[in-house]
C-alpha cells in the first residue's frame, strides 16, 4: 500500500513561519502515522521560488534572485529538520529538472488546444501571485486574501481554457465527494465552479525571474502554475515513470484554505487538460491567528516556531496544534493556551499516571515488569475500553479527523488513571496482595504502551522514551493497538524524571515572538522609539529572567518596564544607562507587575546585549 502526501511549496520572500508549520507539522503527523500502519509513504514538501514578490524581495536586499532563494529555501530546510520532520522529498522550483517538466507539461496543454494567446486586463496582486477578476473585488480595490491594494494590469499574455473543464469539473466533484475536504470547503469551491469559470492568464511579460513559456521565451509561465507542477515533477514525471506511477495520484494534498481555489479548480483542470489522473483528496485546513488576526509575512505578523521549540520542546508544541486547535477550522495560537495544555495533559494526566506506576514497580518488583495475576471482571472491562479508544483513534486519523483523535488519546488516559485510583495500588501493596497488585500495574502500563503507540506520530520523542521506560524495544506499530500483553513480564523498566515539566504561567516572556519581515513606511511609524535613561533597576522576586526597571522617557515622564535580562545584566550596571525604548506598547503584566513598555535588544546563541545611545542625549528624544 502507498501513500503520497504533500505540503504546499512555501514562498520563499521571506522566513518561514507558525503558519508554514503548522501545515508541515500536520502532515508529517499523518504520514507517520500511516507508515505505523504499514503504508510505503512518500512525503513532499519544498519551496516556491519564481514570481514578481521573489524578485522584488531579492532586490530590495541587493542580492540576485537564485542566491537570495538560496538562502530562504535552507532555512525551510533547517527549520524542517529542528521540527523533526520527516519528509522524503524536498522540491525547489528552481531546480533545473521541476522547470523542465514545467515546460513539458505546459507543452502537452498547447498540444491540447487549451491554451490561447491574448490581452489580460485585470486586478493583480503581487504579494499573493493572484488575479482577481472584477466581480471577486470591493469598491476599495484591495486583495480579497490579504487586504494589500491591488494593481492593475494590461499586458499581452496566454490563457488556459479553464473555462472549458467547469462540466468536467462540476461532474467530478459529484462523483467524488472526498475529493475535497472539509465538506463546507468543498461546498466553497463547487459555489465558485456554479457561478461559472473564466479563462486564466498563466504568463507574465514585465520580468523575467520565472520558468520561459516553451517557444515564446520572452513569457514567463505565471508562478502558481509553475508551482502546482512540482507535485508530479517531485516524483520522476515524465522520465521516470515507474516511480511516478508508484505514487501517482497524490492520496493527499494538504493546504491552507486560502489556496483551494487554486489546488481544487485550477490543479485538476491542468491535470484533465495534460490527461493525468487527479489526486485523491485536497484538504484545506483553517488559518492560525494571533488575537483573532491572520498569521501572515505579507501582514508582519508572523511569530517564529523556533522559539516554542527551544522554550517548550518540540513535542509539547506538535501536541498543542493537534489538541488545541480543531483541525480542519480556523483556531487561535496562545502561548498561555500551550501551557495550560503542557500542565494539564501531559504532565498531569499523562506524565504523572507514567511516574508513579513506574515508581511503584521500582518499589514493589525491583524495576522488572510484574506478570498480571488472575484477570477479574473490572480488568476485562478496562481492556476492552483502552482497545476501544484504539480504534477509534485509528477511525478518526484515517478520515483526517487529528483532533478527535487526540480526543480518544486522552479518553484512554482518563480511563486508565480513572482505574488507577479505583484499584488503589498502593493499598493493595500495604495488604500485601501482590497478584492483585501486578495486575493493576502491567494493565496500566500496557495502557500507557497504547498511548505512547497512538500519540507516536504526534509526540515520537516522548513516545519513544516511554517505551524505553517500559522496557519495549520495538517500533510503532498497527499491532500494538489491536493487542493485550504485549509487555514482557520481567524485563527492566526505567523509573526516571517525570516526562514532562510543568510550567508557571507568570513566567511566559511574550505570547507572540515576531519575526523580522519587509513593513512599508506607514507601519514602522506606529512605532514611537524613545531614549530612556535608566533610574533605578532591581531583581523581580521568585524569577530567575526578569529585572524591574524605571525609565525617565522626558516629557513622557518615567515609566516602569520589565525585562527578561537578569541572566546578562546585573541591576547596578544598567543604571544611568540610555536605552532604545518603545513608548507605546499596550501594557502587560509579567510576574503581576506591570509593564508599561519594552527596551531592544540584539540576542544571540550565546549573549544578549541591550541597545545603548552612543553619547548623551536628553532622555524622551524621539529615535527616527
Amino acid at each position: 500500500m502507498k501513500f503520497y502526501i504533500t505540503t504546499p511549496i512555501y514562498y520563499v520572500n521571506s522566513d518561514p513561519h507558525v503558519g508554514s508549520a503548522y501545515t508541515t507539522i500536520i502532515a508529517d503527523i499523518i504520514a507517520r502515522y500511516k507508515r505505523m500502519m504499514g503504508y510505503d509513504v512518500f512525503f513532499l514538501t519544498g519551496t516556491d521560488e519564481h514570481g514578481q514578490k521573489i524578485l522584488q524581495a531579492s532586490s530590495s536586499l541587493g542580492k540576485d534572485p537564485q542566491s537570495f532563494c538560496d538562502e530562504l529555501a535552507d532555512r525551510f530546510k533547517q527549520l524542517w529538520k529542528k521540527l523533526n520532520i520527516t519528509n522524503d522529498g524536498f522540491i525547489r522550483t528552481t531546480d533545473p529538472n521541476h522547470m523542465k517538466v514545467v515546460q513539458y507539461f505546459v507543452k502537452k496543454m498547447v498540444e491540447n488546444n487549451d491554451i490561447y494567446k491574448g490581452e489580460y486586463r485585470g486586478w493583480y496582486c503581487v504579494p499573493c501571485e493572484t488575479y482577481w477578476n472584477e466581480d471577486e473585488i470591493g469598491s476599495d480595490k484591495l486583495c480579497p486574501s490579504c487586504g494589500r491594494e491591488l494593481k492593475y494590469v494590461s499586458e499581452q499574455n496566454y490563457f488556459f481554457r479553464l473555462s472549458r473543464y467547469q462540466d468536467k469539473l462540476l461532474r467530478y466533484y459529484e462523483e467524488h465527494p472526498e475529493f475535497v475536504q472539509p465538506d463546507f470547503r468543498r461546498n466553497e469551491m463547487m459555489r465558485i465552479l456554479e457561478g461559472g469559470l473564466k479563462d486564466l492568464s498563466i504568463t507574465r511579460t514585465t520580468f523575467k525571474w520565472g520558468v520561459p513559456m516553451p517557444d515564446d521565451p520572452e513569457h514567463v509561465i505565471y508562478v502558481w502554475v509553475d508551482a502546482l507542477i512540482n507535485y508530479i515533477s517531485a516524483i520522476g514525471y515524465p522520465e521516470d515513470l515507474k516511480t511516478f506511477e508508484k505514487y501517482w495520484p497524490a492520496d493527499l494534498h494538504l493546504i491552507g484554505k486560502e489556496i483551494n481555489r487554486f489546488h481544487s479548480i485550477i490543479w485538476p483542470a491542468m491535470l484533465m487538460s495534460a490527461g493525468l489522473e487527479l489526486p485523491r483528496t485536497v484538504f484545506a485546513h483553517g488559518w492560525l491567528t494571533v488575537d483573532g488576526q491572520k498569521i501572515s509575512k505579507s501582514l508582519g505578523n508572523a511569530i517564529d516556531p523556533k522559539y516554542f521549540v527551544e522554550e517548550y520542546g518540540n513535542d509539547v508544541l506538535r501536541f498543542y496544534l493537534v489538541r488545541d486547535i480543531n483541525f480542519g477550522k480556523d483556531g487561535d495560537f496562545s502561548e498561555k493556551n500551550l501551557v495550560n495544555r503542557l500542565n494539564s495533559d501531559l504532565a498531569n494526566d499523562y506524565g504523572n499516571l507514567l511516574h508513579r506506576t513506574l515508581a511503584m514497580i521500582k518499589k514493589y518488583y525491583s524495576s522488572t515488569m510484574p506478570r498480571p495475576g488472575a484477570h477479574e471482571q473490572i480488568d476485562e472491562k478496562f481492556k476492552h475500553d483502552i482497545l476501544q479508544c484504539c480504534k477509534e483513534y485509528q477511525q478518526f486519523m484515517d478520515q483526517y479527523s487529528l483532533t478527535q483523535a487526540v480526543e480518544k488519546v486522552m479518553e484512554a488516559l482518563a480511563i486508565s488513571n480513572k482505574y488507577f485510583d479505583e484499584r488503589k495500588p498502593w493499598v493493595l501493596a500495604k495488604q500485601k496482595d501482590f497478584d492483585k497488585l501486578s495486575t493493576v500495574l502491567f494493565n496500566v502500563c500496557e495502557s500507557l504502551l497504547k498511548v505512547a503507540t497512538m500519540f507516536s506520530p504526534i509526540m515520537p520523542d516522548s513516545s519513544e522514551e516511554v517505551f524505553s521506560r517500559l522496557g519495549f524495544d520495538q517500533k510503532s506499530s498497527k499491532y500494538m493497538l489491536e493487542t493485550w500483553n504485549i509487555l514482557k513480564p520481567g524485563k527492566k523498566i526505567v523509573h526516571a524524571e517525570p516526562l514532562f515539566a510543568k510550567r508557571d504561567q507568570k513566567e511566559i516572556k511574550r505570547s507572540e515572538v515576531l519575526m523580522t519581515d519587509t513593513i512599508d513606511f506607514d507601519q514602522f511609524k506606529k512605532v514611537n522609539l524613545r531614549v530612556g535613561k535608566v533610574i533605578s533597576a532591581e531583581r523581580v522576586p521568585k524569577s530567575e529572567k526578569l529585572l524591574k526597571l524605571l525609565v525617565d522617557l522626558g516629557e513622557l515622564g518615567s515609566r516602569q518596564i520589565v525585562a527578561g535580562i537578569a541572566k546578562y545584566y546585573k541591576p547596578e550596571d544598567l543604571i544611568g544607562k540610555n536605552i532604545v525604548v518603545v513608548s507605546n506598547l499596550k501594557p502587560v503584566k509579567l510576574m503581576g507587575i506591570e509593564s508599561e513598555g519594552m527596551l531592544l535588544a540584539a540576542k544571540d546563541d550565546t549573549d544578549l546585549k541591550i541597545l545603548t545611545i552612543d553619547g548623551e542625549i536628553s532622555p524622551g528624544a524621539q529615535i527616527s
